[in-house]
């Protein structure tokens, strides 16, 4: 049976999951409306996806293997490895948005393999929607990411994902994804492997089972692989390691079906090779050459994780001490390849990621799991090349109504942003960014509010460039507890005129907890457990009743913007609070007395 190894790659939110699922319906590997692809409880929550996933569908004796990846930049790596294991991509871009950054990044990446990809133009029936300006804005993006003059003859076709819709020509009647399948088959090149050659495999993906261990999700390159055989697993450093097959699968829709051996060309999973990683080549004998190790982008911020010492430290969580953390924290490097952890230290682990959302994922599934932890201020990655100090840097794409530009300019040129492009687009104005991501961390909240929810703005890291110097960035203050016990509306209320609370009435705090932001950039220490004097003397005021504004509610990504360096994000399965590292208001003074004088 012939094989088509294929990656769908967009911008977030383009329809990549959707196209797969309508793919799978079609081909009758689902019959289910509501089985996706995204079928993590977390993506279900986000709407996006966050783990590149494999499935394949038959189509007229042909087995297409498809590859589903993320479309948000901060989980770029996981698109980075599975480009190297197929032989086109349908690049995915929305008929009204059109090329996005990550559209650029994963569009970049294709055309470097030497990949020819195919171009879906997808909600084509969007009101607002331009297939036409889409096209040439696309044909624009290949020429500057300077595509060869064979890829620059790319396929078109129009899509409606959601309806299970394609068409070559926008004037064409279709009722299904028949043309795109058709597609596919005339485009994508059928895999030619050496069946009869030493076998050679290289892992992409990696997963996880109780019972059986780490396992590698990869390509066949060459020869036959069969349950029980011995191989040797050899790492980009040099070092081989030997093992023995004890599960093969491969991929059949959204399912796995063990098999007893499978060939070149085809994408499965292995079991049984504990030390297998991300890039290492799986090979027959010793003397077989190592397939080309694959790159991974360097991480670009930083935050320590350490054990919740704070007043409710272990009523909630299952999992509290130092050893379950770094235990949980070294099974996550097994599968989240994205991610680097120094275990040095003694009190705290300190952890890379890619950005605020792919620590937001990992502390979410963490507190899932029953556990509980307290986070540091993210801070970016700061190297030193050749004497001179770099920091990573993105590009920002951000779409805003007219009216909010001026705000979006002035807090960007705050945080050391340089404007590229401006133009307006329908009804909306497009600019173009280039950032420190230095200056964006703490800003995506922000951004909401100033756009009154309206704008979009998108980010992908471009590289290190040399370090720009101070950001002023922190317009607020932290409003801190002052004593431990239950809220109470009478002080919130009166609390709430000095800025936006975390918190409302009846709810526990402890001394040191950040119940609300002030609207000055100052920390003002409050007592939100103050009753109100009652006496015998009737005021007034008496019966008006307590109004409070509905608190703002933290959750993980905004308390890792909203943080200050001098605070700690507790995150516990039930509760997700910020609070200053020392707790005691004398212990910050006497802290800020210790602090040697800036010269």
């Amino acid at each position: 049976m012939e094989v088509r190894n294929i990656a769908i790659i967009a911008h977030v939110d383009h329809g990549k999951t959707k196209l797969t699922d309508a793919l799978m319906r079609q081909t009758g590997m689902v019959t289910d409306d509501s089985v996706t692809m995204d079928f993590n409880a977390l993506e279900k929550e986000r709407g996006i996806t966050i783990y590149s996933k494999n499935t394949s569908v038959f189509y007229k004796g042909t087995k297409i293997n498809i590859v589903d990846t993320p479309g948000h930049a901060d989980f770029g790596s996981e698109v980075e490895r599975v480009l190297r294991s197929i032989d086109s991509v349908l690049l995915l871009v929305d008929a009204q948005e059109g090329p996005m950054p990550q559209t650029k990044f994963v569009l970049k990446k294709s055309l470097e393999l030497g990949l020819k990809p195919m171009v879906v133009i997808n909600k084509i029936d969007k009101a607002a929607a331009r297939p036409e300006w889409t096209q040439e804005k696309i044909l624009e993006l290949f020429m500057d990411l300077g595509a060869n003059a064979e890829q620059l003859e790319f396929t078109t076709i129009y899509a409606i994902a959601k309806e299970g819709i394609a068409k070559i020509k926008l004037t064409d009647e279709s009722k299904d994804l028949t043309p795109l399948l058709d597609a596919i088959l005339e485009n994508v090149p059928p895999v030619v492997a050496d069946i009869d050659a030493p076998c050679a495999f290289q892992p992409f993906n990696l997963a996880y089972d109780n019972y059986l261990g780490r396992m590698g999700i990869g390509r066949i390159y060459q020869g036959t692989l069969k349950l029980g055989d011995n191989v040797f697993v050899k790492k980009p450093a040099g070092e081989i390691v030997s093992g023995a097959i004890t599960k093969i699968y491969t991929f059949e829709g959204l399912t796995k079906k063990e098999v007893s051996e499978a060939t070149a060309g085809d994408i499965v999973m292995l079991a049984g090779l504990p030390d297998i990683y991300i890039g290492d080549t799986v090979c027959a004998n010793k003397e077989q050459q190592s397939l080309p190790a694959i790159k991974i982008d360097e991480p670009t911020i930083s935050l320590n994780f350490l054990v919740n010492n704070s007043s409710f430290a272990g009523r909630e969580g299952k999992y509290v001490t130092s050893r379950q953390i770094r235990e949980r924290l070294q099974k996550e490097l097994e599968v989240n390849v994205g991610l680097r952890i120094d275990f040095s230290a003694v009190d705290y682990c300190k952890v890379y990621g890619r950005g605020e959302l792919h620590i937001a994922i990992l502390l979410e599934n963490m507190r899932r799991d029953g556990f509980e932890v307290q986070v540091s201020q993210p801070q970016v990655i700061i190297k030193e090349v050749d004497g001179v100090k770099r920091e990573p840097f993105e590009e920002v794409t951000i779409d805003v109504p007219p009216e909010f530009c001026g705000t979006v300019i002035e807090k960007m040129a705050k945080r050391k942003g340089q404007m590229l492009e401006m133009r307006p687009e329908q009804n909306h104005t497009r600019m173009v960014y280039e950032i420190p991501t230095r200056g964006l961390l703490g800003y995506r909240g922000e951004f909401i509010v100033d756009t009154r929810g309206e704008g979009i703005l998108c980010g992908e890291v471009i590289g290190f460039k040399p370090y720009v110097g101070d950001i002023e960035k922190k317009e607020t203050g932290s409003m801190i507890s002052g004593e431990t016990g239950k809220t109470l509306a009478y002080s919130l209320s009166n609390l709430q005129e000095r800025g936006a609370l975390f918190v409302g009435p009846n709810v526990e705090v402890y001394e040191g907890q950040v119940i609300g932001a002030t609207a000055k950039g100052l920390d003002m220490v409050v007592n939100p457990i103050k009753g109100k004097n009652l006496t015998n003397m009737r005021s007034s005021n008496a019966d008006i009743a307590i109004q409070l504004t509905p608190p703002l509610e933290l959750n993980l990504e905004r308390g890792l913007e909203m943080m200050a360096e001098d605070e700690y994000l507790e995150v516990t399965p039930k509760s997700i609070r910020l609070r200053k590292q020392i707790l005691t208001e004398t212990g910050r003074v006497r802290a800020v007395r210790k602090k040697p004088a800036v010269v």
